[in-house]
């Protein structure tokens, strides 16, 4: 197979290179690509809200698959006009993408279908959220219902902390039109945790349970970011949970949305608060994780392209838990610094040239600057590696991790402490 994936982060790159193992795979695109993912595929410079480009290049090259990575192409309706096309194409069609796009929305079918969640109300008048935050006890939390890049969702501590924040989110437009409806929901207490169920929209199959880390200082402090990190397999997320999450929330979904004319084809993201109560669902994503898929598919004991085609071609023949390798895995973020607010890019990074057979650097945010890689973006490099431990996958990813230079690189230095400390009971 010739298989383009659609992207330019640490989520492509991933997908990219366990791809690479398939006996199956021909050839890989990627568009537009990083300094790193240039290193492992073809390339292409066309814009994602440019389908009708995309597809003559899918044409013009053969492609059999392609692989939408982030959001913005999705809920944009790119399968939809793939579909028209009769090209096969791997993610949600426009409507059920909408999981993704509004947060509104997905609250309102939770409470249809009795998908467990956090209660919430909506706004769209700024006066109102403001009246409904002060009859409340916090904390408390505000999510700008649109896109916003996985940071429009605020934890409030104090009736100060909300206000300010549907002010910069309804009245700032911090968030664009991301925030012109609100949802606002109680403070659910547990551990969250990740889950990646693909679908062929009947049948579905659940990739290893990981852990991200949204705050971008240690002890989950400061404002939420796209993710400093991650490992897999959570170990809070065990057989019994799972089973818990399909019943109650996977498959539920699943059928939910092909009841409301929406049928799920792709990677189905749910984010999960585990509570005293049993899981609940914090919010729902169209595509696959990022950095979650950076240290889930080390451990795939199967061929993601076999995957991907068949949930593109609507040919699984029934569901399951995917095998695992029975390793760990973690991933660790190097941000620029003043990541996930003001920072700069354009510093030539060192160190990236050698890795271990179980460390590996995926590239996020990086370009090539006549001839030497440089920082593009918030979060620029993944330093990923896999382990008989979660211990020891930390210390191989952090002893990687400080031989990589560039200016005002920053890093967390507590991803994964939570699992160790599981572990360690």
């Amino acid at each position: 197979m010739k298989i383009l994936v659609l992207g330019s982060g640490g989520r492509e790159h991933a997908l990219i290179r366990k791809l690479a193992e398939s006996p199956k795979v021909e050839k890989l695109f990627c568009i537009p690509g990083n300094a790193g993912i240039n290193s492992d595929s073809v390339t292409a410079n066309i814009p994602l809200t440019d389908h009708a480009a995309i597809i003559a290049f899918v044409k013009d090259n053969g492609i059999d698959l392609t692989v939408v990575g982030p959001e913005v192409p999705l809920t944009n309706g790119i399968v939809n006009d793939f579909n028209k096309e009769d090209l096969r194409i791997f993610g949600p069609v426009k409507e059920a993408a909408e999981l993704e796009a509004s947060k509104a929305f997905s609250k309102k079918l939770m409470e249809k279908y009795n998908i467990p969640t956090a209660q919430y109300r909506i706004f769209t008048e700024y006066e109102e959220a403001k009246k409904y935050l002060q009859q409340n006890k916090h904390p408390i939390v505000v999510k700008a219902s649109g896109l916003a890049a996985g940071k429009g969702v605020i934890v409030c501590a104090t009736l100060e902390d909300s206000l300010r924040a549907i002010s910069e989110i309804m009245v700032a437009k911090s968030f664009k039109s991301a925030g012109d409806e609100v949802v606002i929901e109680e403070f659910m207490t547990g551990e969250e945790a990740s889950v990646f169920a693909v679908s062929d929209g009947n049948y579905y199959k659940i990739l290893a349970p990981a852990q991200d880390h949204k705050a971008v200082y240690d002890g989950d402090k400061g404002p939420n970011t796209g993710g400093m990190g991650s490992y897999a397999p959570a170990p809070l997320i065990d057989e019994k949970m799972m089973y818990r999450i399909e019943r109650a929330i996977i498959e539920p979904t699943f059928e939910a949305m092909k009841n409301e004319g929406r049928t799920y084809k792709g990677v189905l993201f749910a984010g999960l608060m585990i509570t005293q109560e049993g899981p609940k669902v914090i919010e729902y994503n169209c595509r696959f994780g990022d950095p979650e898929t950076q240290a889930i598919l080390p451990l795939l004991d199967a061929d993601l392209s076999d995957i991907l085609y068949g949930s593109a071609e609507g040919s699984f023949t029934f569901s399951e838990v995917l095998p695992s390798t029975g390793y760990h895995c973690l991933c660790l973020v190097l941000a620029s610094g003043g990541y996930p607010n003001k920072y700069f890019t354009g510093y030539g990074i060192t160190g990236i040239e050698v890795s271990d057979r179980d460390t590996h650097i995926i590239h996020a945010g990086t370009a090539i600057d006549n001839g030497q890689v440089t920082t593009a973006g918030g979060r620029v490099l993944n330093v990923v590696s896999t382990a008989g431990s979660l211990k020891e996958a930390k210390k191989k990813a952090y002893d990687r991790a400080g031989k990589i230079k560039f200016k005002d690189v920053y890093f967390r230095k507590d991803i994964g402490d939570k699992g160790i400390k599981y572990y360690e009971k």
